[in-house]
C-alpha cells in the first residue's frame, strides 16, 4: 500500500513516506529511504459494539441518522462511557475536588514517551521491577502488560501498577502513566492506591492502550484527550511515532 498515496502499511504501524511523488510522469517514484520515513502506531482500540466494557458501564453504541436514500449526507450518532476503549482519566474520576478533563493542560499527552514490555509483572508492577526501566527515561512512561490485547473480551486479571511503582516513577519525573490494562487498580480495589498516587504526584493516566505491536523503547507520544466539558475522562486517538 505504499504507491502514489505515500502510505504504507507496517507491520502494527502506518509508515508515510515523506518523498511521494507527483504524478506527472509514469516512472515511479524511488522509495524512500529510511530516514524519509515517519513510523506510526496506533494504539487506540476500535470503538464498535463489541468494545469490551468495565462490567456494569456503558456499552458503545451507534446507529445512522441521516442516510444516503433520505439525504446528500450520512450522519451517525454514538452513545459510550466515558472510560471506554482507550482514554484518558482526568483527576475528577478519582477525586471528588479533581478537576475535569477538559480543564487539562495538554502537554502531558504529547512529546517523547518510553513503552515498557512489563508482561509477568503483575499481579501488580512493583517498584522494584520497574526502576531498572527508568533510567533516562523521558517524562511519559508506556506499560505493556498483555501478551495480546484482547480487543473482543473483558479481562479481569489485568495487571495492576502498585502505589510504590507510581512513586517512583513520580520521583523520576515521570508526568504521565499508560498502561494497556483497563486500569490502573485491579478490578476488585475498594481503596484505589494506585489512582490516590497518581493524585498525590499530580500525574496523568491513559489506560486501555494496544501496545501489542511496539517494540520497548523511546518514541513521541500523541494522545490528546477530546474536550469534554466538566466530565471525568476522554477517549483519545492515541498515537506512538518513531523517533528517527
Amino acid at each position: 500500500m505504499g504507491g502514489g498515496s505515500g502510505w504504507g502499511v507496517g507491520t502494527g504501524a502506518l509508515s508515510r513516506g515523506c518523498g511521494a511523488g507527483t504524478g506527472l510522469t509514469s516512472e515511479a517514484p524511488p522509495p524512500p529511504d529510511d530516514a524519509a520515513r515517519m513510523i506510526l502506531f496506533d494504539l487506540s482500540q476500535p470503538l464498535a459494539p463489541d468494545l469490551p466494557v468495565w462490567p456494569g458501564d456503558t456499552r458503545f453504541a451507534a446507529e445512522r441518522t441521516w442516510d444516503h436514500d433520505q439525504t446528500p449526507v450520512a450522519v451517525s450518532r454514538f452513545s459510550m462511557s466515558t472510560h471506554g476503549g482507550t482514554h484518558a482519566d482526568a483527576p475528577l474520576h478519582y477525586a471528588r475536588d479533581g478537576a475535569a478533563i477538559d480543564a487539562l493542560d495538554l502537554d502531558p499527552y504529547l512529546g517523547p514517551a518510553r513503552v515498557v514490555d512489563a508482561r509477568g509483572w503483575g499481579p501488580a508492577i512493583a517498584a522494584d521491577r520497574l526502576m531498572p526501566a527508568l533510567e533516562g527515561a523521558p517524562p511519559r512512561v508506556l506499560l505493556r502488560t498483555f501478551d495480546r490485547f484482547p480487543l473482543r473480551e473483558w479481562r479481569s486479571d489485568f495487571a495492576a501498577i502498585g502505589p510504590q511503582a507510581i512513586a517512583a516513577m513520580a520521583a523520576a519525573g515521570v508526568r504521565l502513566i499508560g498502561t494497556d490494562a483497563p486500569s490502573i487498580d485491579p478490578q476488585d480495589s475498594k481503596t484505589l492506591d494506585a489512582h490516590r498516587a497518581v493524585l498525590a504526584a499530580d500525574m496523568r493516566v491513559l489506560e486501555g492502550l494496544v501496545l501489542d505491536d511496539v517494540p520497548p523503547g523511546d518514541y513521541e507520544l500523541i494522545a490528546l484527550p477530546l474536550r469534554l466539558a466538566g466530565l471525568d475522562a476522554a477517549p483519545v486517538r492515541a498515537v506512538l511515532r518513531a523517533l528517527s
